[in-house]
């Protein structure tokens, strides 16, 4: 029998799952609310509607249609989240450049994604003037200032954004048009080969709003709602700051956007405006408690989202030992990101302190509508036992439908017909994924596998190391071994047997292998990052490629 589709009244509305609809709640019921930018700017969600009528009019008069790529340069503002609206609203596509990579891949990405317009903050000028004339699709570009001064350059600029917002007209009429229209562009920053774009649509970032709502809802640990207010520490060009705004904007939260990074100008705000929910990587957490400041701020009522790497047990310690509601997620670029959240379960919250701790630091629960799995290199499902390792594959609504203009890496992506994150993990009995380590990083040695995160995790442990890495490097006999690099705390000494005998001890109580201690361990003066503060082992294995070579 055929599948039953359902009949539609002719005069049916049929509502498509645009952006727009995520705004026009919470601009009624909640207009007043407010919408702040550092020590610049506060505006209400009303001023704020407005203002996203008048730049999609104002970029409209810049010759801007539907289809076109709109690209921003910006650190988080009130500025960047109307450009998450106002953009795809009218039918364009937002290309969020990462203003952290190299003069020459931010070029690649401008002319890749065939940026029509780019609104750019007078800092990135000097970027831009660098490579002006080889900018090939850019017809007009829009100035950021918070200074009211703007500077000279020899960038030929159209107008300033307050100036084409005053031209604008705040009832613009924004269109209907297809779910499946696409709505934001960006590249990834992996550690290999030119950066890749994904692609989303209004569909899928409305899915993806409506899941991390749901997952966040209700009472219990790790929430997010209507009460609370929401200062993002991840960047806005970086996979839509986790798409946070969005769900921050549907539910008519206050919203503060801290422009550029910094220590005590974070947690300052944090104290001034009352932040009680923010997301971002280890290394800005480890800044914001190493702050002189944070003694000066109160943190009991914060909680705090932490990705793009593992969440180390004894930052976790240090942020709870404040107060503070920490947990992990996972995602990637490819997904949009959000796919987990390590969020107690309701049994869990009578836990003591040290086994919650062991949850939160946990990659997480899939959150509504993700199909996740763990496998081996034949597509088939592995145990959830907490202990056999396989490769994460995963569906969801909000998955990138491939690469932009890479048919071949995009199949390569999607084989099998789930997406490929390149990551390695286990799931528990209680449902939990724990990332152990990318399959690219995962050290291989006498046939084992052994986890660079989990030697990293606990290498921080030791009270004298304020970072680490652990990386493969060939062996003759073994295939490969574990080398370690270490910092040392300022003023802390620290040498190689040490690291090696705190590992040791873990080995005795069966946590590692004692085939995990590493056979070297080299104390440095930093560890190389990519731009979204990840260990980039790719330049680690370049920087240290002597050693590596042997």
């Amino acid at each position: 029998m055929p599948e039953q589709l359902i009949d539609r009244t002719p005069s049916a509305h049929y509502h498509s799952l645009l952006i727009k609809n995520l705004l026009d709640n919470p601009v009624r019921q909640f207009p007043d609310q407010a919408i702040v930018y550092g020590d610049f700017k506060r505006q209400t969600y009303r001023e704020t509607r407005e203002r996203i009528g008048r730049l999609a009019s104002g970029l409209a008069g810049l010759g801007v249609k539907r289809g076109d790529t709109v690209a921003v340069m910006d650190w988080d503002s009130h500025r960047y989240l109307e450009c998450f609206f106002a953009v795809p609203m009218m039918g364009a596509v937002l290309h969020t450049i990462n203003v952290r990579l190299s003069p020459e891949q931010i070029l690649y990405t401008i002319n890749h994604a065939e940026d029509d317009v780019i609104l750019v903050n007078t800092e990135f000028l000097p970027i831009l003037e660098t490579i002006r004339d080889r900018l090939e699709p850019v017809k007009k570009l829009v100035l950021l200032d918070d200074a009211g001064q703007p500077p000279a350059t020899r960038l030929d600029i159209s107008t300033e954004y307050e100036d084409l917002l005053a031209a604008g007209d705040p009832d613009y009429k924004f269109p209907e048009f297809s779910e499946e229209t696409r709505a934001t562009t960006f590249y990834t920053t992996g550690t290999t080969g030119l950066p890749k774009g994904v692609y989303f649509s209004h569909r899928q970032l409305v899915m993806h709003t409506l899941a991390i709502g749901t997952a966040l809802a209700g009472p219990g640990q790790g929430r997010f709602n209507r009460d609370d207010v929401y200062l993002p520490i991840t960047p806005m060009f970086h996979v839509h700051a986790w798409g946070m705004p969005y769900v921050a904007t549907m539910l008519g939260v206050k919203q503060v956007y801290p422009g550029r990074y910094a220590p005590e100008h974070l947690l300052r705000l944090i104290q001034r405006e009352n932040a009680t929910f923010s997301h971002c990587v280890p290394t800005i957490l480890q800044m914001l408690l190493s702050s002189p400041q944070v003694e000066k701020t109160d943190l009991s009522r914060w909680k705090v989202i932490i990705g793009g790497a593992a969440l180390p047990k004894v930052l976790a310690k240090q942020a709870r030992d404040r107060g503070v509601d920490i947990f992990a997620a996972y995602g990637m670029s490819e997904t949009c990101p959000i796919l987990v959240f390590a969020q107690l379960k309701p049994h869990m919250l009578d836990w003591d302190e040290e086994r919650q701790l062991e949850i939160r630091c946990k990659t997480g629960l899939p959150i509504p509508m993700v199909d996740l799995r763990i496998v081996d290199e034949e597509m088939n499902d592995l145990p959830q036992d907490g202990v056999t390792q396989g490769e994460v594959v995963v569906r969801a609504p909000w998955l990138t439908q491939g690469y932009l203009k890479d048919p071949r890496a995009s199949e390569a992506l999607w084989r099998g017909g789930y997406l490929h994150t390149g990551d390695i993990g286990v799931i528990d009995s209680e449902g939990y994924l724990k990332i152990t380590d990318r399959l690219k990083d995962v050290i291989k040695t006498g046939g084992e596998w052994i986890s660079s995160l989990e030697l990293e995790d606990l290498i921080l442990k030791h009270p004298a190391v304020i970072e680490a890495a652990v990386l493969g490097i060939p062996d003759p006999k073994w295939g490969e071994r574990p080398l370690a690099l270490v910092v040392a705390k300022p003023e802390q000494t620290v040498d190689e047997a040490t690291i090696r005998a705190w590992l040791q001890d873990f080995a005795d109580k069966g946590i590692i292998s004692k085939w995990g201690i590493p056979d070297r361990v080299l104390f440095v003066d930093g560890i190389p990052k990519t731009s979204v503060g990840k260990l980039n082992k790719k330049a680690m294995r370049e920087q240290y490629s002597e050693l590596i070579r042997g």
